[in-house]
């Protein structure tokens, strides 16, 4: 668009939003005083606000489904026992965990368009909390009840903290990748060693390793003075990693804990 006098005029819808994969990683160039100049997206804080709260409540309503539903497979012994025989339950659990996860990851059309991604993103959670009820039937509900309790301070404790420190976690993105393909290799390891002090350093590990991912995906959805960030469109995804990482916590909590049921 031109000016009268000729000189271009800035079009606001020219300037391009940042997007997954790339976790809106497009750096701004410095200005003369050395400060970024803010751009469109994460740089309003009202669009932030939205986001986040958007993420949390979706976030919220996961929680409270895959809790609703870890309760509803674990307070009754003869409900625990059809659960752990039964394979068929077992596998469309896993199989369709496997494509709802495949789909909102790499299908950016399917995670942006509503209803669609809302659509995909309950059946990956119902498919995840029944793999989970599936885990946790292995164990007491006294083990069970203290893993989300000690699950809730631990992730609430490390949001508070992604929240208020001045370490820039956003930039670990690579060294977490690669924790956590070493982790991966060292679980295939302890498939085929009968060892319970490696089990457990295995959990320990991976509790450590998702604790990380945690604050790693607050402060990409927070955006912020953090480098990277994740592009305000993206909170189905924002959510999807928030809830995994919980999860994830949670199952390995559960399993330091210890005392299989019998």
């Amino acid at each position: 668009m031109q000016a009268v006098g000729g000189d271009p005029v800035p079009c606001a819808n020219c300037i391009p939003l940042r997007q997954y994969p790339t976790y809106g990683s497009d750096i701004q160039p410095a200005d003369e005083e050395g400060q970024r100049p803010k751009s469109l997206g994460f740089s309003n804080d009202s669009i932030r606000r939205g986001f986040v709260r958007k993420v949390y409540l979706i976030l919220l309503a996961q929680l409270i489904a895959t809790l609703g539903l870890l309760a509803l497979l674990t307070c009754d012994d003869d409900v625990k026992l059809y659960v752990q025989e039964s394979k068929v339950l077992f596998l469309l659990a896993w199989v369709g965990m496997l494509v709802t996860l495949g789909i909102l990851t790499c299908n950016e059309g399917a995670r942006r368009r509503t209803p669609t991604n809302f659509i995909f993103l309950m059946m990956f959670s119902i498919a995840q909390s029944f793999l989970v009820s599936v885990v946790a039937c292995r164990y007491a509900p006294k083990e069970i009840f203290m893993s989300v309790v000690i699950t809730a301070v631990v992730c609430l404790g490390l949001t508070v903290f992604a929240l208020q420190t001045r370490f820039d976690f956003t930039m670990m993105g690579g060294m977490l990748v690669s924790f956590l393909l070493v982790l991966l290799v060292f679980g295939f390891v302890t498939m085929f060693v009968n060892s319970s002090v490696l089990s457990k350093v295995f959990v320990c590990l991976g509790a450590l390793l998702f604790s990380f991912y945690l604050v790693f995906d607050t402060q990409m959805m927070m955006g912020g003075k953090h480098r990277y960030s994740i592009s305000p469109e993206e909170y189905i995804f924002a959510a999807l990693n928030l809830y995994m990482d919980m999860v994830n916590i949670f199952l390995d909590i559960l399993q330091m804990i210890g005392g299989s049921d019998g």
